[in-house]
């Protein structure tokens, strides 16, 4: 089985998640900030994991903790979820369109975390998430994922097509990452033994 259940609390955030890499889409996400529900739901429906998040923050203050926590505790699930990450795929790479917007986002579960994420946004926020906390939701879902994240809008004239592209591209990136390989009889993808 690979899955995970965490619960992540501090001061700021206090969030509990779990995820099933073999799943069918399933997803309940409820954090307090209406868009980055709606982005945890695509992650879900098209990397076809099952996903449920609870998070309760700080949005007294603002979205920022609650955004940025959301991600770490959802990349620390994928690490958790993937083990020793033997008979995986390991890179994978998705281009989305949504009407106006293409994105592109390419992975790599190679245990080294690093994020580039090339986006221009003309608002300030998508309701209440800001779109300055887009790249840092990667940045954190890398960090805690151990993997390379390299996310691209291409173009776009509205945000939130540009976000959810973004997203979709991840969640498909994601889902053929993360599936076994056959040919590899579970051995580490990676020509140093492991990952």
């Amino acid at each position: 089985m690979r899955t995970a259940s965490l619960q992540r609390k501090t001061n700021e955030t206090d969030i509990t998640l779990t995820l099933d890499l073999d799943g069918a889409g399933r997803h309940e996400a409820a954090t307090g900030v209406g868009f980055l529900d709606h982005m945890l739901a695509q992650i879900a429906v098209h990397g076809l994991f099952d996903l449920t998040v609870r998070a309760r923050g700080d949005l007294h203050v603002d979205p920022h903790h609650t955004i940025e926590d959301t991600a770490l505790v959802l990349g620390q699930a994928f690490a958790e979820a993937l083990g020793d990450r033997r008979g995986i795929v390991r890179a994978a790479h998705a281009y989305m369109p949504m009407d106006d917007a293409l994105a592109f986002v390419a992975v790599d579960l190679s245990g080294r975390p690093y994020a580039v994420v090339q986006a221009e946004w003309r608002a300030p926020a998508i309701g209440a998430f800001p779109t300055s906390l887009v790249p840092h939701f990667l940045e954190s879902l890398a960090a805690t994922m151990k993997a390379n994240i390299h996310a691209r809008v291409l173009y776009g004239r509205d945000d939130h097509h540009q976000a959810e592209a973004l997203f979709k591209a991840l969640a498909r990136a994601l889902d053929a990452a993360t599936q076994i390989d056959p040919r590899r009889a579970g051995t580490a993808p990676s020509s140093k033994g492991s990952l």
